[in-house]
């Protein structure tokens, strides 16, 4: 088994042969894969995936330079991606941005994973940053569904997928990320919503993981060891593996093609459920 890794630990390159590529009669150029948080990490190794895929990937982010990067790397790897800077807590340009993925081909896809992380104790925990972590980790989601849903039923069969970036957190609650799992257990929510109304043909799913090596898992160990009174690589060992019968954090290509896999045709019983791959995290004791 692995040990774990140093807490230095970049975002991993992503290769071609972790690609998880599919057969599926409706992965083709014509229809628009949206993702959302497309700057780093998941959302970045997922838009690749898609992309991989054949599909057109419309990007959506606020980091304009981290999103062309996205971009050229997609293309490196032979696949059509737009990106779009896009504030997913601007109703304006939410809407800007699904008129502009319209144009590129049939909506069919969204993917929702753009999320950001604060660290604090309920009663401590700042109300603007509750209200940031709301608008762009809940309503965005549901915002960009109401959008796209429309646009699916309008495709040749009338179906769609959309799928969202969930957590053990979904599952579990944490000490010192109320909001961020008052967040994921929405998704869950807002997944078996769309999936009751969706008649089949208009689906939803959630993923939830562990922790994953990107900037927004990183970021948050000073936070975690100042506030638990323990060292960096303590908080590495004890409070992000420590539960994790796999002694590794998941690679952002690993859970990229989760989604690809739940959004083909072999996920067509995936209908309001979860992935859950967490390492036996939730699961085992």
């Amino acid at each position: 088994m692995e040990t774990t890794q140093p807490t230095d630990l970049q975002e991993p390159a992503i290769a071609s042969d972790e690609l998880l590529k599919i057969v599926d009669p409706a992965f083709h150029p014509e229809h628009v894969c949206i993702v959302t948080g497309v700057g780093t990490g998941i959302g970045r190794a997922t838009a690749i995936a898609a992309a991989a895929n054949r599909l057109t990937v419309v990007g959506l982010d606020v980091n304009a330079d981290e999103g062309a990067r996205t971009v050229a790397m997609a293309e490196q790897l032979g696949g059509k991606m737009v990106f779009l800077p896009t504030d997913l807590t601007d109703d304006a340009q939410v809407h800007a941005s699904v008129e502009k993925a319209a144009q590129q081909g049939h909506i069919r896809y969204l993917i929702n994973i753009a999320g950001v992380q604060h660290i604090d104790a309920v009663e401590a925990f700042p109300m603007a940053k509750y209200d940031l972590m709301q608008r762009l980790m809940l309503r965005a989601p549901f915002l960009l569904s109401q959008l796209t849903i429309p646009h699916m039923r309008r495709t040749a069969d009338g179906c769609g997928v959309i799928a969202h970036m969930a957590s053990v957190h979904a599952h579990i609650c944490t000490a010192n990320k109320p909001v961020y799992n008052i967040t994921k257990f929405g998704l869950r929510a807002l997944a078996q919503s769309i999936s009751a109304e969706g008649q089949g043909r208009i689906r939803s799913f959630t993923v939830s993981t562990g922790f994953v090596r990107t900037p927004l898992a990183l970021k948050q160990i000073p936070d975690q060891a100042r506030q638990r009174g323990i060292s960096e690589q303590e908080v590495v060992e004890q409070v992000m593996m420590g539960k994790s019968r796999v002694k590794a954090m998941m690679k952002p290509v690993e859970v990229a093609n989760l989604f690809i896999f739940g959004i083909s045709r072999h996920g067509g019983y995936l209908v309001g459920g979860d992935l859950l791959f967490d390492g036996g995290m939730v699961l085992t004791y």
